[in-house]
């Protein structure tokens, strides 16, 4: 049995509220902690009170079924079956050819486009899904999940959120107001979905399908408030947030970032010319990231990420690769494809392994040789086995460097935070990534010297 405080004090709790969600009291809530990451709040005796029930509905739990024992419950006729993707029906490479959820969308408009598609079948009476707030608190709060009954609403919520947020308000709803819900998420949150689900029978009568978004980690809030002060405004002078801003005559990944100034004026920066715009990177990644296995939602119904392999990554207009694993959503997929709606080319598991391929070893490889490390606390249990004998040694090195900035970026900022010097973190976040780059790619001085000592392990 494991309690909230067991899994928030082992790093592992990633802020998905389905706890909060599934404790039926309103006397708990997630609130943001110092280091701007959502974690849950409640009175000492709930916190701490170990319950099989928790155990088994917390997506970080040792206890809860993993993703392969839970597709084989809800897929258990897949055609197609991968170790890296999971099972499927189907898989796709292309974008939304109808009206223009292409260009409103950040990547092919496809996440968006089922979802209207779902509501406008009659399949859900309403979908969940992330969109902005209006103002923030002083943590950064831009966004919330909100839930959507109309396309039009749908449609308003597009784009990519990099920003945390939390499931309790949608839990609530579905276990007030009845109907069938359509909810889209990054992995850990569908499978906390699934998990809770098997407990509640309310959430497993009306939570109808899930719609999944590949993920490489989740960020802190702390990100968008350094972003601002590297174009040198004040977060609380911050009104808006666009982690995408998209231009067709770029390539899709490069990123811009843009905010939107409460007097209405913005401001606009490329991600590589932020210190912490290097996702890969790790900064201000949640701890409990460092433990997830699944990089494309391999429990949702459908699930969705950018196609980042030529000649797509250069297509500034967006372009998804999708997998499908429900036979109804399927259906919908292949008829829309016939009538000219989607522009959609069929691919294979190593085609989209291959879209994924850094995530992808990072969650395998990567976690491999992290799960030998020694911690304290609930150790998680992973469809990866530890080992890392396999592992050349400046691959190690890149993977203990990525986890020390994951760490440390929470520390600097909030000491700079707190210290109102925002010079403090740059000046640190510059540096580190400095050795990071030329550990993994070979940049700058530090690259040329491990070109010199011949180190094997380099990323491309």
């Amino acid at each position: 049995m494991l309690s909230p405080n067991d899994i928030v004090r082992s790093g592992l709790c990633i802020g998905c509220g389905s706890c909060v969600g599934g404790a039926d009291l309103g006397c708990h809530a997630m609130h943001f902690d110092g280091y701007g990451q959502l974690k849950p709040h409640g009175s000492a005796a709930w916190m701490r009170n170990r319950t099989a029930s928790f155990a088994r509905t917390c997506p970080f739990s040792p206890a809860a079924a993993n993703e392969d024992e839970l597709a084989a419950r809800r897929f258990p006729h897949a055609a197609r079956h991968d170790a890296l993707i999971g099972r499927f029906e189907s898989a796709y490479v292309g974008h939304v050819a109808e009206k223009d959820f292409r260009a409103s969308g950040s990547s092919g408009g496809l996440v968006s486009w089922v979802a209207c598609a779902l509501l406008r079948a009659g399949m859900v009476d309403a979908v969940a899904h992330v969109a902005p707030r209006s103002g923030s608190s002083g943590n950064g709060a831009f966004f919330r999940y909100t839930v959507s009954r109309s396309e039009a609403d749908v449609r308003a919520g597009a784009k990519s959120r990099y920003h945390p947020v939390e499931l309790s308000g949608v839990i609530a709803e579905m276990r007030a107001r009845p109907g069938r819900y359509a909810v889209v998420g990054i992995p850990c949150f569908i499978k906390a979905l699934h998990l809770l689900r098997a407990e509640d029978p309310i959430v497993a009568e009306r939570l109808a399908f899930t719609l999944g978004l590949f993920c490489g980690h989740m960020k802190s809030a702390r990100m968008v408030e350094s972003f601002a002060w590297q174009m040198g405004v004040d977060i609380h002078d911050v009104g808006a947030v666009e982690y995408r801003r998209k231009d067709p005559n770029r390539p899709a990944n490069w990123y811009t970032a843009e905010v939107t100034l409460k007097d209405g004026t913005t401001r606009a920066k490329d991600w590589w010319h932020l210190v912490d715009g290097d996702w890969g990177a790790g900064f201000f990644q949640n701890s409990a990231c460092d433990f997830c296995d699944d990089v494309v939602a391999e429990t949702a119904d459908i699930s969705f990420g950018d196609a980042w392999i030529e000649p797509f990554s250069s297509d500034g207009n967006g372009t998804n690769v999708v997998v499908v694993r429900s036979p109804a959503v399927h259906d919908l997929i292949t008829a829309a494809i016939a009538d000219g709606r989607l522009d959609l080319k069929p691919v294979g598991s190593e085609f989209v392994a291959r879209t994924q391929a850094a995530g992808l070893r990072h969650r395998r490889e990567g976690l491999a040789f992290r799960l030998t490390w020694p911690r304290f606390g609930v150790r998680p249990r992973k469809r990866v086995a530890p080992g890392a004998l396999h592992l050349p040694f400046r691959r190690k090195l890149i993977y203990v460097m990525r986890h020390g900035m994951s760490v440390w970026s929470h520390r600097v900022f909030w000491l700079a935070r707190r210290t109102r010097s925002p010079k403090l973190y740059i000046v640190w976040a510059r540096t580190v990534l400095a050795v990071y780059q030329g550990l993994a790619y070979s940049r700058g001085r530090v690259g040329t010297l491990v070109e010199r000592l011949n180190l094997r392990g380099g990323e491309s």
